[in-house]
């Protein structure tokens, strides 16, 4: 089988990014399509704002119990959380650019 052949110009892909930053990334941009603040998400959790703060920057890696209430204060399962998560993460992994393809 042939090798994978980047044209001139492109850059080389940076690593995939951590689940617990795709996690993140997806509690702050449902939070802000719904247009709530941290601190009201983050009571309805049963945490704190700065802990919020750190999940939604991918700096913590919550248990399941507060993925759960956390999903659950953004009227998200963990599946549906989960689900969304797995989608994006699929779309970012796409090649970008040209790619050709050796036979």
């Amino acid at each position: 089988m042939g090798e994978v052949v980047r044209l001139p110009g492109t850059r080389v892909s940076e690593p995939p990014p951590l689940w617990r930053e795709l996690v993140g990334e997806e509690l702050r941009r449902t939070r802000g399509e719904r247009e709530e603040r941290l601190v009201d998400v983050a009571e309805r959790a049963g945490v704190s704002t700065q802990y919020l703060s750190e999940l939604e920057r991918g700096l913590k890696d919550p248990s399941s119990e507060i993925l759960a209430a956390v999903a659950g204060a953004l009227d998200l399962t963990v599946v549906e959380l989960g689900a969304r998560v797995a989608r994006g993460s699929i779309r970012a992994a796409l090649p970008r650019g040209p790619l050709a393809l050796a036979a």
